[in-house]
């Protein structure tokens, strides 16, 4: 989710729980809602480690700012600060309980995306997901706004934002009964082709909450297919200068058409072995830990050496290259393998960004 839904969100749940009367040892309205807000976005603020390396923020964004473990102690942190700013004019007291609720809004908001929260870190690097909402969802946000507008309105009452959340809260339920739908066009297409896969996976998709990737996991490939729970008919072909929305939305069949793609885990033949060498190497070890679905994406030979590159097909979507592309490359069987990260320039031509390790 991006940030400034979080901090929303954290704005409507201080509102919500707020006192139902003024006392002197409660925060005026605006500055628990303000308290709220930022408290909200502060898990976020993991986006330094960006400055480290890509890799590195890959595998500790949503880490332990992201923790339930962690919580008080952020919480007690960011009411000190926030008792700091008022010059103390409020205690630290008042504030910790809205910051508590504001950074536990963030982390289970994040945890019903398919990117996956390490809700015990640093102790484990286990990733919670219960993926029923895409990354950005336009809905959930106009909820959040639609009950921060109307507590604006009816100043007098907490009802609005009260039932803004349980409004949230009915939508993110109706979310999960698609994907447990979407998860049961995966079983049944394993069923029906007498297909020995492990636990179907429903990813959620842009535009739509009726949108989803369906993924079936072999040993050695996955089968996945875009379908629109939604949809009863057959989309047309989108011309060639077609928006990228609108080829993302065409991307999506009804049930009945839904059409499955293999894809092989680490590819056949001859680079096989050389495939599971660097997919096992230590210096791709986050990236392991990190990716959900990973596949790969190919192998370069060349003078200089060997590099092997992967996905991780949780990100796959029509019209756009997959995010978060990975691999190792060597000069020689007997050299270590260094970490890559490859990305696409304005051109739409792929460069190679060395990682230091």
């Amino acid at each position: 989710m991006d940030t400034l839904t979080h901090a929303l969100s954290g704005a409507l749940l201080a509102r919500a729980t707020e006192g139902r009367h003024p006392s002197p040892d409660r925060l005026p309205r605006g500055v628990r809602m303000w308290a709220g807000f930022f408290a909200a976005a502060f898990p976020d603020s993991d986006v330094i480690t960006r400055f480290i390396d890509p890799l590195t923020y890959l595998s500790a964004h949503r880490g332990i700012t992201h923790s339930v473990v962690l919580l008080p102690l952020w919480a007690l942190g960011l009411a000190f600060t926030f008792s700091w700013v008022y010059r103390r004019k409020y205690s630290w007291r008042t504030f910790v309980g809205v910051c508590a609720l504001g950074i536990g809004i963030h982390i289970a908001r994040d945890v019903i995306t398919a990117f996956g929260t390490m809700i015990l870190a640093p102790f484990s690097y286990w990733r919670v997901r219960i993926p029923t909402t895409f990354i950005i969802d336009p809905y959930f946000t106009a909820i959040i706004l639609g009950g921060l507008i109307a507590s604006a309105w009816w100043k007098n009452t907490r009802l609005p934002a009260v039932l803004g959340l349980t409004v949230l809260i009915s939508y993110v339920g109706f979310q999960d009964i698609l994907r447990h739908h979407a998860v049961g066009v995966g079983e049944e297409y394993a069923a029906r082709h007498g297909l020995d896969v492990g636990p179907v996976e429903a990813i959620p998709q842009p535009f739509s909450p009726f949108h989803w990737m369906v993924v079936l996991t072999r040993r050695d490939a996955y089968y996945l297919t875009y379908v629109s729970l939604s949809r009863r008919d057959i989309p047309a072909i989108p011309p060639v200068d077609a928006s990228w929305a609108r080829r993302v939305i065409a991307s999506y069949f009804q049930v009945e058409d839904a059409i499955w793609k293999r894809v092989p885990s680490f590819g056949s033949g001859d680079d096989i072995n050389l495939v599971e060498q660097a997919w096992n190497s230590e210096t791709l070890a986050p990236y392991r830990r990190f990716a959900m679905f990973p596949a790969l994406y190919r192998v370069d030979h060349e003078k200089a050496g060997d590099c092997v590159w992967f996905n991780d097909l949780r990100f796959a979507m029509a019209g756009r290259a997959i995010p978060f592309r990975y691999g190792v490359c060597r000069d020689g069987a007997d050299t270590a393998w260094r970490v890559y990260r490859l990305s696409t320039d304005e051109n739409g031509r792929e460069i190679s960004h060395s990682i230091p390790r």
